[in-house]
């Protein structure tokens, strides 16, 4: 589920859209209150954190005793070195690191602080496909093939295969158009970068001085226009020609390293698994394949979510993760630079359940799902085994009912309640109560349990180094450490009474109508989560939890 992270310009007019804008009278790489932001207190900052400092101060003045909580991060990978992760990497205490042997018999060789289901013996997969490119690519042949009778036979035959053909194949021929389009304009974008700097003749950037520029050619008439409209952006605005130079190659870096690989994500041809991972992929029941290499080709949004849940605070750096105290991370990789696919979910589910995980984050999502069955088959046993499943609700800015994000717990949108009890869906949310929701992030009061925060998130990333990325993707992994958090001090809870208490403790508001876009109406609030939890759940026992069948009815209720 990843997302391009910068203040975009839009393919018709070079218009800007604000991703990320920079504050104009702070530096957010030396803004330590920002950096931290969605630790804070509602109550006494009125900005919608989740309050973890005082969680922990109300736990442990109940005299309770925390026991640590595995996570696993089913992700594009993780920097299990960082030095803000190595001391919260979960190490597996079964396994001899670098044997070369299976000594806790599980199928995996040497999967000491996790696994990687998209790799195999010839290296890692990076780029793949989008599932939409995979459906076209499998079914056109039986939908659309040479022989038109065949054709119809077969559209008989497998309706729900047709529909999500269909499905597919408008999605792909818009998408697929999108990224030749992308790329295109940035390119021109990025050519155009030394005839703006030559242009802005050493002054700053305003729209004054840009006024001023003559063009003598087309080639300067459209680096002009583009001046035009950067001009205008808080971002950019009073930059001197250096400072413009260097801020914009690294955007429209950004927007080329997004929209290149959409070249193999949309290609019909282009099918990397048989010769790096080596399974048989449509054998769904096949569940040992893969290597150990946590980290992958491109650890970035994995590694993130990771510092999100659990990174501890290193040198200069003030950045902890809301379950840092109490969480070990799993890196479970399993998402490409495209889309994840079905068996592998399934199998990053069972595996991380099985090796202890007691809540998985899945920043993960697309619109179609071949394998569906066999992903709710994985949710189905991870609430057998009382596993917490923590999902990002997407970010298109959508409504979920109407555009389905898979995987998802509800098997139909008309449903009055999920299939099961363990799976919380989390939307963004931000630090300005008069836009609470971010953007991008999709919402549904049925289908989206609760909001987090989401924009603005400061974080771990490879290289040992730290940024800020945004998206549904970073408010999942917080409401992953806050579930963590919940667990470790009461180990009795089940997946749905943490549930419940996030979403009947959120902070609420009204604004905008930010009350309907989920089931709680607001934010999470660890602090009142731990409240409600001890208050209705706990038991004074560590192991176990009362009101428990009366909390499941009450959270299916819903």
């Amino acid at each position: 589920m990843k997302k391009v992270l910068l203040a975009a310009i839009f393919l018709v007019g070079f218009g800007f859209s604000h991703a990320q804008e920079a504050k104009a009278d702070s530096d957010p790489m030396k803004d330590k209150d920002l950096m931290t932001w969605y630790h804070k207190d509602f109550a006494t900052t009125k900005i919608y954190g989740v309050n973890t400092d005082n969680a922990y101060k109300y736990l442990e003045s109940k005299g309770l005793k925390p026991k640590t909580v595995v996570v696993g991060v089913l992700d594009s990978g993780v920097q299990v070195d960082h030095p803000g992760l190595v001391k919260n990497v979960w190490s597996n205490p079964n396994e001899v690191p670098g044997n070369g042997k299976d000594d806790d018999g599980n199928g995996y060789i040497d999967d000491v602080h996790g696994w990687n289901f998209i790799g195999g013996k010839n290296g890692d997969i990076d780029i793949d496909n989008m599932e939409v490119t995979r459906v076209v690519a499998k079914y056109k042949p039986v939908f659309e093939g040479e022989d038109s009778a065949k054709n119809k036979a077969n559209q008989a035959k497998m309706p729900e295969e047709f529909a999500m053909y269909m499905k597919s194949k408008d999605i792909f021929t818009k998408k697929s158009m999108e990224a030749r389009q992308g790329f295109q304009t940035y390119t021109m974008i990025n050519e155009a970068i030394p005839t703006m700097v030559k242009l802005l003749n050493g002054k700053p950037v305003t729209p004054e001085n840009v006024a001023t520029i003559k063009p003598a050619d087309q080639k300067e008439a459209m680096a002009a226009q583009v001046l035009a409209q950067v001009a205008q952006s808080p971002e950019f605005k009073g930059k001197s020609a250096a400072e413009f130079e260097k801020a914009m190659s690294g955007q429209i870096k950004e927007a080329l390293d997004y929209f290149g690989p959409q070249e193999k994500q949309y290609n019909l041809d282009y099918d990397p698994r048989k010769e790096i991972v080596g399974d048989n992929y449509d054998d769904y029941s096949e569940k040992k394949y893969g290597n150990n290499h946590y980290e992958g080709p491109d650890a970035e949004h994995g590694t993130h979510v990771a510092g999100i849940i659990a990174g501890l605070p290193n040198g200069n750096e003030t950045q902890y993760g809301v379950a840092s105290k109490v969480a070990k991370i799993m890196s479970v990789r399993t998402v490409p630079n495209g889309d994840e696919r079905d068996k592998d979910v399934a199998n990053a589910i069972r595996y991380a359940v099985d090796n202890g995980a007691k809540v998985l984050n899945m920043s993960f999502g697309k619109p179609v799902s071949p394998g569906k069955n066999v992903v709710w088959d994985a949710f189905k046993y991870a609430q057998d085994k009382g596993v917490l499943l923590v999902k990002a609700a997407g970010n298109e800015n959508e409504d979920v009912a109407e555009h389905l994000a898979y995987p998802t717990n509800f098997k139909n949108v008309t449903d009055d309640k999920p299939f099961v009890n363990n799976v919380l869906v989390v939307g963004a949310s931000t630090n300005d109560n008069n836009a609470l929701r971010a953007s991008f992030s999709n919402y549904n009061k049925k289908m989206v349990n609760v909001f987090a925060p989401g924009q603005e998130i400061y974080s771990t990333v490879p290289h040992s180094e730290y940024k800020y990325l945004q998206g549904t993707s970073m408010a999942s992994p917080v409401v992953a450490g806050a579930a963590a958090v919940l667990l470790a001090y009461m180990p009795g809870l089940t997946p749905a009474q943490v549930i419940e208490s996030l979403v009947k403790s959120s902070n609420p508001s009204t604004a905008n109508e930010f009350g309907t876009y989920s089931e709680a109406g607001g934010v999470i609030d660890l602090k009142k989560a731990a409240e409600y939890a001890y208050t209705n759940f706990y038991n004074g026992k560590s192991g176990s939890s009362k009101k428990a069948t009366k909390s499941i009815k009450k959270t299916v209720k819903k």
